[in-house]
């Protein structure tokens, strides 16, 4: 068997052109010692109050904050504001997903989170860092160039107190009212993720990391009010799950404008952390299906599967490693967050290497080079479409191929010619063609 030189993996990322990926999140910090050597900058555009570039958004030198409609991407008075709790928390996280927690840190942890205080805190901490740890991700060893775009949910309670005029009428279709409820609040987020998506399209970003989205589990705290404003009374669980699963399919079929709003740009989703099915139960934008969309679960190394990883062999498409992952923190600061969040942007950072070795690749040729190359875990089979984790080198090594083959056999070859990714001691993967030389999960 031949393996692919070193050499040769030198001389494509030499001929490299950076890539853009929009990082989709809580905003990222611009001035991050990890982040600034890649942080991508609009070159028609500065910053003096005006709309230089005349796209609408004025100032969008790094991105754009969506939350706030400004040209903010992060709010730096967040600094140093959190207690030490808020980083031990995700330490000894880590320790307990891989059975290394002493039984004080678990007890320790256990009395956290019946803390409504500490369970605020981390709420404000995790929207703090979580765009520049996934932002890190994107960027790590590699050219790619981070656009920031900040984004908050929407607040659905004011649209569903609106309801209760309407529902209290005795000739009336409750459970239609509540589909008509669940399709006008899915159409409100998905309009806000269309603009995100056009602004990225306007600044050709040629991949677009989404590590946030609606589980099962956070639909059913949206529609159990819906359904006690409607039907005047708390949903017993076969409601509840049905109208938890009528907004998530909702907000999958608004979405489907998301998606197509950006056609050059190939969307990579975190496929959620309930360690649930999103075959039977689905989760929002994960489960939206086309061609320029790719769905990541978590995996630990390449050992085992992400006990908080939503799968689906139907609708989580790929895995990548996204537990106790180190990246950058607000403040020059690093931290090991685990998370499919965290896996999202490493399959993100792959495909925007694969673009950089051909440019001329679609973003379904480039979801086609992920999908066909990974690396095939016994461990995978039923938990992702590909039954495997996604392979760097390999992935890059097919898409320079493919400047002079068809993409199949570009593909075939890469196959043969790159090994399996190994684990070295930090615990990162390796790069295999120089063989051999972790929304955040809470705690339960």
């Amino acid at each position: 068997m031949k393996w692919i030189s070193l050499c040769l993996l030198v001389a494509i990322m030499a001929d490299a052109k950076a890539a853009k990926i929009a990082v989709i999140d809580s905003g990222l910090d611009y001035k991050h010692e990890m982040i600034v050597p890649n942080l991508w900058t609009n070159a028609n555009e500065i910053e003096d109050r005006r709309d230089n570039d005349g796209n609408g958004y004025q100032d969008d030198v790094h991105g754009w904050n969506f939350a706030e409609q400004n040209g903010n991407i992060i709010d730096y008075k967040y600094l140093g504001t959190f207690s030490p709790d808020c980083k031990k928390y995700f330490d000894i996280q880590g320790k307990y997903f891989l059975g290394q927690a002493t039984e004080s840190e678990i007890t320790w942890m256990r009395e956290k989170v019946k803390e409504p205080a500490f369970i605020a805190e981390m709420g404000k901490f995790g929207n703090f860092i979580h765009g520049t740890h996934v932002a890190g991700i994107t960027i790590r060893d590699s050219k790619n160039e981070a656009m920031g775009i900040k984004l908050i949910p929407t607040e659905v309670k004011p649209f569903f107190e609106g309801l209760a005029t309407s529902a209290k009428s005795n000739n009336v279709d409750r459970w239609e009212l509540l589909q008509k409820a669940f399709d006008a609040l899915a159409v409100q987020q998905m309009t806000l993720l269309t603009d995100i998506a056009r602004f990225a399209d306007y600044h050709k970003a040629d991949v677009a990391n989404g590590s946030f989205g609606t589980g099962f589990k956070q639909a059913k705290m949206i529609t159990d009010i819906a359904y006690r404003v409607i039907f005047f009374k708390k949903p017993e669980q076969a409601d509840s799950d049905k109208a938890a699963k009528m907004f998530i399919q909702a907000l999958i079929n608004a979405g489907q404008k998301f998606v197509a709003a950006a056609p050059n740009t190939l969307f990579v989703f975190a496929a959620g952390n309930d360690g649930m099915s999103n075959d039977e139960f689905g989760t929002s934008p994960a489960n939206i299906k086309a061609d320029n969309v790719i769905t990541v679960g978590a995996t630990y190394k390449n050992e085992f599967f992400a006990p908080f990883s939503n799968f689906g062999t139907k609708m989580v498409d790929i895995a990548a490693p996204g537990m106790l992952i180190d990246s950058a923190i607000p403040g020059n600061d690093y931290l090991k967050v685990s998370g499919t969040s965290q896996a999202s942007p490493f399959v993100a950072n792959v495909a925007a290497k694969i673009k950089d070795a051909n440019p001329k690749l679609t973003p379904s040729e480039i979801k086609k080079i992920l999908l066909g190359t990974v690396d095939a875990k016994g461990f995978l089979k039923e938990k992702v479409t590909t039954s495997g984790i996604v392979n760097s080198e390999r992935a890059v090594v097919a898409a320079e191929m493919s400047k002079s083959l068809d993409l199949t056999t570009a593909i075939k070859k890469a196959n043969v010619q790159v090994r399996d990714a190994e684990v070295s001691k930090d615990g990162n993967l390796v790069p295999s063609a120089v063989v051999p030389m972790p929304l955040f999960p809470m705690f339960k």
